[in-house]
């Protein structure tokens, strides 16, 4: 049998064609071990400060919007906040039509690297839906539990750390969704009114009955002015005794607002103030959340031993 001289280089070559081709096609995983941070833009404060948590000492997190005395709806972005999203490793924006901004300043530098959590999205929301998702205590845990997916993506390499630090934040965060589940079991069906829709996730998690016009608290939420028969209708309610409690939103004031909250303190009726974004700015989602809704189980609480 005549041998073939070449055979032997040519399995050689055959094999070291492999092995690059397999070294070409192996991503070595993302790792910020030499000290740098995932740099994280989070639209408003709600957001980052739950990325914070979950990111830990591995996050360096900008949050663009928690002025305590703005409307996050009427945010004007700037340069510097378009340099933060252009450089960031993970994006999170509200969606929805809530930060239409950070939209607008991501589609402007694009980068395929770049992780963006469009929570709208996330949740099979879209424009015209109400967009205060943080108020619904289901929807945050569906976030922060993607939250944690996606830093575990970006930096593969410190994933158990990811993990225990979403172990320790649902744990947090469960405070104040038991005391939701408290209200709902004393206080189900109680009727309460709002200034802004930015309350109704939350009362429906509560089991509340929120029997203030929908057109009114639409139109507030979104700067309009109401219709005038939803004006009245609201007025109405309140003078009827039924209103156990007033939200009002802090963030989102008006001289119609204003008159409603003024009405209901003359009728009585207990009154919750809420805000859009995290108050003080320096405190976590959850302390805010939790005194928010410490302060709303005592409102009933104290209008049923009223009456």
């Amino acid at each position: 049998m005549k041998k073939i001289p070449y055979l032997p280089f040519i399995i050689v070559l055959v094999v070291i064609v492999i092995i690059a081709l397999a070294i070409t096609h192996i991503k070595p995983p993302t790792s910020f071990s030499n000290g740098s941070k995932i740099q994280v833009v989070a639209a408003e404060n709600f957001w980052g400060s739950l990325v914070s948590q979950l990111g830990g000492s591995k996050v360096q997190v900008l949050s663009v919007v928690s002025d305590p005395n703005a409307d996050p709806h009427e945010y004007e972005s700037n340069n510097a906040d378009a340099r933060a999203i252009a450089t960031a490793n993970y994006v999170i924006v509200n969606g929805a039509g809530y930060d239409s901004w950070a939209n607008k300043l991501i589609n402007a530098s694009p980068n395929k690297q770049r992780i963006v959590l469009n929570v709208a999205k996330l949740l099979g929301k879209k424009n015209g839906d109400n967009p205060h998702f943080w108020y619904n205590p289901n929807y945050v845990n569906t976030v922060t539990k993607n939250m944690e997916q996606n830093l575990i993506h970006i930096d593969p390499v410190d994933s158990s750390y990811f993990h225990r630090q979403y172990s320790k934040l649902v744990a947090s965060l469960s405070g104040y969704q038991n005391r939701i589940k408290t209200i709902k079991k004393r206080f189900s069906g109680a009727k309460v009114a709002a200034t802004e829709d930015i309350f109704a996730y939350l009362a429906q998690a509560a089991g509340l009955n929120l029997i203030s016009p929908s057109a009114f608290t639409e139109a507030v939420a979104e700067g309009n002015d109401p219709p005038t028969d939803s004006v009245v209708a609201f007025q109405q309610q309140l003078q009827s005794g039924q209103v156990k409690v007033l939200v009002y939103n802090e963030q989102t004031v008006t001289p119609l607002t204003t008159s409603i909250k003024q009405l209901a303190v003359e009728q009585n009726i207990p009154i919750v103030g809420v805000t859009e974004t995290v108050q003080p700015p320096n405190t976590s989602f959850q302390v805010w959340m939790n005194a928010e809704i410490i302060e709303l189980e005592n409102a009933l609480n104290a209008r049923t031993l009223g009456h």
